[in-house]
C-alpha cells in the first residue's frame, strides 16, 4: 500500500496530514484515544491549526482551492465534537500504519542500498558491451558481403581470363584485353588486401571485447558469486554472460568460415604476391586462441557444491551426498561429457567421489536454457594412504581449515577445433561429522569474505586479517540470509564497541581469524564466532518474523539500554540478545516508575532455544506477569520501544492452541503465563532453581525507604513494589552495580544472580538505596485454568512444562 493510498479520503484527508505534519507527528495521538480530556484538548487544538491555515491560505491568491477545502474539512472534524477520541483513534490508526509503510519501504532500502551503487556501474559496463558486441556483429555482417564480393569479383575475372586464352583476336585486341585483366587482377588484390585488413581490425575488436567479458564482467560475476555463497544479496545470474559468450563465438566462428574461404579461392587462383597466403595463417592463429580463451572462459560452475540438509554451500561430509552444477557459456556446444576429481594436494586429506561422475551437457536439466550438467547424487568417502588415514599436514592446518577443489574436465570439438576444458568449484571444507560444521562454515566464511582468489587452498596457513568493514558487512549478510533483514548502523557499532573500544572511525580496525574463531571471549568459554552463530541459529529457528519486521533491536550495551527506556513511557520495552549465552539467547528489558518519578528498568534473564522451542516469544511477551500487591499478576510489557503498543507488534504472532495442537494441554485447557514475585518467591516446581528477572533500578530517595506497598500516583507511572526486607551485607553480595555509561564494557562475564533459595530470606528496605541496578531471581511458572485459577492437577506432569529457566 502507497501512502498515497492510505491517506486519499476526509476522513484523515492528505491536505491536513501535509500542511500540518510537524504538529500532527508532535502529538500522543494513542494516549489520546484513551484519555478523553486529552482527546478533547487535542480536538480544539486541531480545529484553530485548521483556521489558522485557512487564514494563511485566505492570503495567497492561488490557494483558493486549498481554502474551500480547509473549510469543508473543518466542518467534517466538527462531527467528533461529542467524541473528540473517536478521531484520535482514527489519526493515531492512520499514523501507525503510515509508519508501518515506511519501515517496510526502509527495510526495501536497506537490501537495496547493499547493490545500488554496483548495480549502476553494472548497468554502464553492460551497456558498453552490449555497444561493442553490436558493432562487431555488424562489422562481421559486413564482411560477409565483402567476401561474396570478393568471390564474384574473382569469378569474373577468371571468366574473362578464360575467354581470352580461348578467344582468337588480333594483337591489339589482346593487348586491350590484358590491360582489362590486369585492372580486374589489380582490384581482386586490393580487395583480398581490404578483406584481410578488415579481418584483423574485427580481431582487435574482438580482442578488447574479450578482455571486457573475461578480465571484467566474467571475474565481477565469479566474486559475486563467491559473497553469495556467504550470503550476499548480489545478482549471479549467467544470462548476460552467456548471451555475450554466445554471440562472440559464433562471430568467432564466422570469421574462420571466412579465412576458410579464402582458402578456397586460393586454391581457384593465386598470383604473385598474393596476400593471402602471407597473412592469412597469423589471423586464424588470433581467432583460435581467442575461440579457445573464449570456450575455456564459458565453462563455469554455476551452482556451487552444497548438502541438502548442510550448514551452507562449500561444507560436505563424508558419506553425504551433495550436488553440483556446471555450465558453459555458450549454446552452440552440445555435446561435452564431464569427468569431475578432487584437487590432490601434498598432505591433505585425499577423497575418491563417488556417484555418476560422467555426464552429457545439456538442456533439459537447465531452468533457462542453457547447456548444464547437474550432478545431483555425488559423495566423498576417504581415501586411505599410507600409514592410515589423513596424512601428514606440513602446514598444520585443522580439518576445517583444509580447502579442497572439486575439478571438472571435459574436450570440446567442433568444427575441427579441439580445446581441452577444465574448471574447478570454490574451495570446499570436507567434514566426517556434524560437530564440525560450526568451524567449517566459519572457514567459508573467512575466506570467500577475504581472498578473491579462489585457487589459494593454503590461505589458511597465512590467513590475513579482515578490517571492520569487510566483517561488518559479511556478519550483516548472515543476518540478512537468516532473518532477511540486515544489520542496521546502530548494531553494527555496537558490535564493533564490543571488539575495539570506543573510537572516532572503525575503518582501519581490523579482526584477525585468531580472534574470530579460535580465542576465547575474555571470561567466557567460548569464541565470538560461536556467540554469533547461536543468536543466528537462534534468529533463523525462532526469531525470523520478528527479526524481519524489525522488533528485535538486538545488539545493544546495557548502558544504553537503560540511556533508551528511562526516556520512555511506562511498560516500553526492547528486545536484545543476551552477550554471555553460548548457543543464543535474547531477553527483554522494560522500563517502571516509582511512585515519586524515579525510573527503573528491569530484565529478564534470556530465553535459549530450548526455551522458546516449547513456546514462542511472542506468547512469552503476551503471557508474562510480575507480581504486584495482594498477589496480583500484571503484565508489564506495554509499549516495544520506542512507542508501538505490544500487541500492534506482536499481535499477529500470538498462537493460542486448542488442546488437539499442544500436547502440553491435554488433559486441562490451561495458559502457561511467566509470573515474577516481587516482594517474595517461591517455587512450584522440583529441579534446578534458576533465575528469570532481574531489576535494573535508580537510587531511591531515603523518603521511600520503608515502602512497602505504594499506590500508582498517576496513569503514566507504574511502581515495581519495594521488596526490600533483609540484611543490606547479604544482599550486596548477591547485586551487580552497572553504570550508566552508555558505551559497552567488552563481552562481560554474565552477570550475577540470585539464587532462589535467597528470597526465600526477608531483606531491608535500606538494602538497596544505594544500588543503580539490583538483579535478583523472582520466577515461577504456573497453569492458569481459564476459568478458575485453582486448577486440581492430577498430573503434574501433563502440565507444568519444565522451560530450562
Amino acid at each position: 500500500m502507497l501512502l498515497r493510498e492510505l491517506i486519499n479520503g476526509d476522513e484523515f484527508p492528505m491536505d491536513v496530514r501535509h500542511y500540518l505534519a510537524h504538529w500532527i507527528e508532535g502529538q500522543d495521538w494513542e494516549r489520546a484515544s484513551r484519555d478523553s480530556s486529552q482527546a478533547a484538548f487535542l480536538f480544539q487544538v486541531l480545529l484553530e491549526n485548521l483556521d489558522n491555515q485557512f487564514s494563511r491560505f485566505a492570503q495567497e491568491r492561488d490557494s483558493f482551492l486549498l481554502q474551500r477545502n480547509f473549510r469543508r474539512y473543518k466542518q467534517n472534524f466538527q462531527k467528533y465534537q461529542e467524541e473528540p477520541y473517536t478521531l484520535a483513534t482514527i489519526i493515531n490508526w492512520f499514523l501507525v500504519k503510515e509508519k508501518g509503510i515506511l519501515n517496510d519501504a526502509e527495510l526495501a532500502q536497506q537490501v537495496q542500498t547493499l547493490q545500488v551503487q554496483p548495480a549502476a556501474m553494472e548497468l554502464e559496463s553492460q551497456r558498453q558491451v552490449e555497444k561493442r558486441l553490436k558493432d562487431l556483429k555488424t562489422k562481421v555482417e559486413v564482411m560477409e558481403h565483402s567476401i561474396r564480393c570478393l568471390e564474384e569479383q574473382q569469378d569474373e575475372f577468371d571468366f574473362k581470363y578464360q575467354t581470352h586464352r580461348m578467344d582468337s583476336c588480333t594483337a591489339e585486341e589482346k593487348k586491350k584485353q590484358l590491360e582489362g585483366l590486369q585492372k580486374m587482377l589489380n582490384a581482386v588484390d586490393n580487395c583480398r588486401r581490404n578483406f584481410l585488413s578488415d579481418i584483423s581490425a574485427i580481431l582487435n575488436a574482438a580482442d578488447v571485447l574479450c578482455s571486457a567479458l573475461i578480465d571484467e564482467e566474467l571475474v565481477e560475476w565469479k566474486r559475486r558469486q563467491q559473497k553469495s555463497c556467504i550470503g550476499a544479496p548480489d545478482d549471479t545470474s549467467l544470462e548476460h554472460l552467456e548471451k555475450w559468450f554466445t554471440q562472440i563465438i559464433e562471430c568467432m566462428f564466422q570469421l574462420q568460415m571466412f579465412l576458410q574461404k579464402l582458402d578456397e579461392l586460393v586454391g581457384k587462383m593465386t598470383y604473385e604476391n598474393d596476400p593471402i597466403p602471407v597473412q592469412k595463417p597469423p589471423l586464424q592463429s588470433r581467432v583460435d586462441t581467442l575461440l579457445t580463451h573464449l570456450i575455456k572462459s564459458s565453462f563455469v560452475v554455476e551452482n556451487q557444491p552444497s548438502m541438502p540438509q548442510g550448514r551452507g554451500l562449500l561444507v560436505l561430509r563424508t558419506n553425504v551426498q551433495f550436488s553440483v552444477k556446471v555450465r558453459s557459456g555458450s549454446n552452440i556446444i552440445q555435446h561435452i561429457t564431464c569427468h569431475l576429481a578432487t584437487s590432490q594436494l601434498k598432505g591433505f586429506r585425499k577423497f575418491n567421489v563417488l556417484g555418476t561422475l560422467s555426464k552429457a551437457l545439456n538442456m533439459a536439466e537447465s531452468m533457462n536454457g542453457g547447456m548444464v550438467a547437474d550432478f545431483r547424487h555425488l559423495t566423498l568417502k576417504d581415501r586411505k594412504v599410507g600409514g592410515g588415514g589423513k596424512g601428514i599436514n606440513d602446514l598444520s592446518l585443522s580439518v576445517t581449515e583444509e580447502l579442497h577443489r572439486i575439478t571438472f574436465q571435459t574436450q570440446f570439438d567442433y568444427q575441427g577445433l579441439s580445446v581441452p576444458l577444465e574448471t574447478s568449484s570454490l574451495p570446499v571444507v570436507v567434514i566426517s561429522n556434524s560437530s564440525q560444521q560450526q568451524s567449517a562454515w566459519a572457514s567459508v566464511l573467512w575466506f570467500n569474505m577475504l581472498c578473491p582468489d579462489p585457487e589459494n587452498v593454503k590461505f589458511f596457513e597465512t590467513s590475513p586479517a579482515a578490517t571492520w568493514p569487510q566483517f561488518g558487512e559479511m556478519l550483516s549478510w548472515q543476518f540478512l540470509s537468516c532473518g532477511k533483514r540486515c544489520l542496521h548502523n546502530d548494531q553494527l557499532e555496537t558490535l564493533a564497541i564490543k571488539l575495539f573500544g570506543k573510537q572516532q572511525s572503525y575503518d582501519n580496525c581490523k579482526i584477525s581469524w585468531t580472534k574470530f574463531s579460535k580465542e576465547n571471549l575474555p571470561d567466557t568459554n567460548f569464541t565470538l564466532w560461536v556467540w554469533l552463530d547461536g543468536i543466528l541459529n537462534l534468529v533463523k529457528l525462532y526469531l525470523s518474523d520478528l527479526w524481519s519486521d524489525g522488533s528485535i533491536m538486538g545488539f545493544v550495551s546495557k548502558g544504553k539500554e537503560r540511556l533508551l527506556l528511562k526516556k520512555k513511557q511506562n511498560g516500553t520495552f526492547l528486545l536484545r540478545f543476551s552477550e554471555s549465552i553460548k548457543d543464543g539467547g535474547i531477553t527483554f528489558s522494560w522500563v517502571q516508575y516509582a511512585n515519586d518519578g524515579t525510573p527503573s528498568v528491569h530484565t529478564v534473564k534470556p530465553f535459549t532455544s530450548t526455551d522458546l522451542k516449547q513456546i514462542a516469544l511472542p506468547d512469552i511477551l503476551c503471557n508474562f506477569r510480575i507480581m504486584v500487591a495482594e498477589n496480583i499478576p500484571v503484565n508489564p510489557l506495554c509499549y516495544l520501544y520506542p512507542n508501538t503498543p505490544k500487541d500492534q507488534a506482536f499481535g499477529k504472532y500470538y498462537s493460542e492452541k486448542t488442546e488437539e495442537e499442544n500436547p502440553y494441554l491435554k488433559y486441562l485447557k490451561t495458559k502457561l503465563v511467566f509470573v515474577s514475585k516481587e516482594n517474595s518467591c517461591s517455587g512450584v516446581r522440583e529441579g534446578p532453581e534458576s533465575d528469570l528477572c532481574t531489576q535494573d533500578r535508580d537510587p531511591p530517595s531515603i523518603s521511600d525507604a520503608g515502602d512497602d506497598d505504594v499506590l500508582l500516583r498517576e496513569s503514566e507511572k507504574s511502581p515495581m513494589l519495594s521488596s526490600s526486607t533483609t540484611d543490606a551485607d547479604i544482599l550486596n553480595s548477591m547485586l551487580d552495580i552497572d553504570g550508566e555509561s552508555t558505551v559497552p564494557k567488552p563481552f562481560p562475564a554474565t552477570s550475577p544472580h540470585i539464587s532462589l533459595s535467597c528470597l526465600h530470606q526477608n531483606f531491608p528496605e535500606s538494602a538497596g538505596d544505594n544500588l543503580e541496578e539490583a538483579h535478583f531471581t523472582d520466577t515461577f511458572q504456573e497453569f492458569f485454568n481459564e476459568i478458575n485459577f485453582q486448577i486440581q492437577q492430577e498430573e503434574p506432569d501433563d502440565v507444568i512444562l519444565d522451560l530450562g529457566f
